[in-house]
């Protein structure tokens, strides 16, 4: 058989060119268009054997690839699944910052004193007893108010009680400062003077503290001259001419007579004590005459002066 021919099964001659593909007994492909054997190997995809039980790897199979419209629905999916799990984050991450300052503010208000619970025991006994003292005085003002309130809801009553106790304690006060006139038991104090020397400043001055230190309440001072001054707390004894006082700015002339209101014995006694007034006046050459009286009145007043630097505490 010449180079040219092919030797074939059943002795025909081959003629030269491309092989065809054989059919499935050996026959050439009778396709036009059929894929050279040769091109195909013997694991083409065409002729492997397709095992149902395992899957062959994604680069062999025609679906490895996904088509594109998948893939953008896949991310679009994970990307909302993402976008909730975000939300869901940031609310659970405000609602924690939330219970932590709710509970930070609770602990500090409800937290004690520290500074008891470090003191000594010595400062809390002073703290207890001041507390104590502090109760105290707050009970007592309690119980002053409380009678107070009782007293001004007894009616018509009481508020004329309490006008009464006003008008006397303002009586008080101006008969002790002179600027009213009293009346009641006392004594009459008469100075008579000596030849040789007459009644002194000095010798009024201590029969006046006598007195008062008797408990006299009320005094005045009378002249020959039938002149009187009120004697208060700033009276003040000046000899004068011709045996005269000045008693605050004015003068009298003698004989002086003091009328007083007060204890009759008590004073009695005080200016007739040994060395006392009358001894001293005595003394003197003079003579001293001391008269009981049953209704002594005091009628001069005293005109206060303005105070120029002395001013009511409040």
């Amino acid at each position: 058989m010449s180079d040219e021919h092919t030797e074939t099964g059943t002795g025909w001659p081959q003629p030269a060119g491309p092989a065809r593909p054989e059919g499935p007994a050996g026959e050439p492909d009778p396709r036009p268009d059929a894929p050279d054997p040769d091109e195909l190997g013997p694991l083409s995809p065409r002729e492997r054997p397709v095992d149902d039980d395992s899957d062959p790897p994604l680069t062999d199979r025609d679906d490895a690839v996904p088509p594109a419209g998948g893939v953008a629905a896949g991310l679009g999916a994970a990307g909302a699944l993402l976008r909730r799990f975000s939300s869901a984050a940031v609310m659970i991450a405000v609602l924690l910052v939330l219970l932590g300052f709710t509970l930070a503010v609770q602990l500090k208000t409800t937290s004690t004193d520290s500074s008891l619970a470090a003191a000594r025991q010595e400062d809390l006994v002073r703290i207890l007893y001041d507390l104590e003292a502090r109760e105290f005085r707050l009970r007592q003002d309690i119980a002053a108010l409380e009678e107070s309130q009782r007293q001004l809801r007894s009616g018509e009553q009481g508020r004329q009680a309490a006008l009464e106790e006003a008008t006397r304690r303002a009586d008080e006060l101006g008969i002790l400062a002179g600027s009213l006139p009293a009346r009641g038991p006392g004594l009459a104090v008469r100075f008579q003077a000596g030849a040789a020397k007459p009644t002194s400043a000095v010798r009024v001055l201590d029969a006046v503290q006598e007195l008062r230190g008797a408990g006299a309440e009320a005094m005045q001072i009378s002249g020959g001259d039938r002149a009187t001054v009120r004697i208060v707390a700033s009276t003040y004894f000046l000899n004068g001419e011709n045996g005269s006082l000045i008693v605050d700015g004015r003068r009298l002339t003698g004989p002086f007579v003091i009328t007083v209101i007060g204890d009759a014995s008590t004073m009695r006694t005080a200016l007739n004590i040994p060395g006392g007034v009358v001894a001293q006046v005595a003394g003197d050459g003079g003579n001293v005459i001391v008269e009981d009286r049953e209704v002594a009145e005091v009628s001069a007043l005293h005109v206060p002066r303005p105070l120029e630097h002395a001013r009511p505490v409040a």
